[in-house]
């Protein structure tokens, strides 16, 4: 007997849902055109290959709003994956927490939590003749306590009801915790990036997205999920 997938977003919300994720992924600037070409071919070919994409170019915030529609419960859940995304590599930029706020102003949410994340801002400097970029952290304004629990309990939150959602996540976030690494592009090294789950304090809830699409795609849609583990 064949199962026939269920979907919980249209294809335009889900085409702006990715989009925006996208958005996210480019904010730093480290994806030339030909990885940005990589990362579309992705989305489109293997994520959601029956569903009609667009051009998954970047998006503006009031067209992901109007996109994904009035549900609030839509736009904090397509937020949470938006932060996600940001912090996915243990780095949160200015860049993307620009975008994200953009984004959440635009889909008219308040969410206190995002306020105790920047306080892990890091921004890029280069140094030396190489022009290494090197991320360094912005000082904090509240250095003491967990000021990151309120993010961890808002991130815990999100509810995963689509396969092209599920799959993404599936794909971005790392099966295991990556070892330490430079990143290099054209052969020159970008930046040095210790384990994740040393630099990410936030890797738990990311891990946890991680189960939560897996079973579902699993458990919900009875898709093979052996690509992924």
């Amino acid at each position: 007997m064949t199962t026939v997938t269920e979907y919980t977003y249209t294809d335009e919300q889900i085409s702006a849902w990715l989009r925006g994720l996208l958005t996210i992924a480019w904010a730093d600037g480290n994806f030339d055109g030909h990885e940005q070409e990589l990362i579309t071919s992705l989305t489109r070919d293997q994520l959601a290959p029956k569903t009609d994409l667009g051009s998954l170019q970047t998006i503006t915030p009031q067209e992901l709003a109007t996109a994904l529609g009035e549900d609030s419960a839509i736009r904090e859940n397509f937020l949470r994956t938006a932060v996600m995304m940001s912090i996915a590599d243990g780095i949160y930029t200015q860049e993307e927490a620009a975008i994200v706020n953009h984004f959440r102003e635009a889909l008219g949410l308040e969410i206190e939590a995002l306020k105790c994340l920047e306080h892990t801002l890091c921004d890029y400097t280069e140094e030396g003749e190489e022009k290494v970029k090197v991320i360094k952290p912005v000082a904090p304004t509240q250095p003491s306590g967990d000021v990151l629990k309120p993010m961890r309990d808002w991130l815990d939150g999100i509810e995963v009801e689509d396969p092209r959602v599920a799959r993404f996540v599936c794909k971005m976030i790392p099966a295991q915790c990556p070892f330490e690494r430079d990143v290099k592009l054209f052969g020159h090294k970008i930046v040095h990036i210790p384990p994740m789950c040393k630099i990410n304090p936030l890797y738990e809830q990311l891990v946890g997205l991680r189960f939560r699409s897996l079973s579902y795609l699993a458990d919900d849609c009875q898709e093979d999920i052996s690509q992924y583990v």
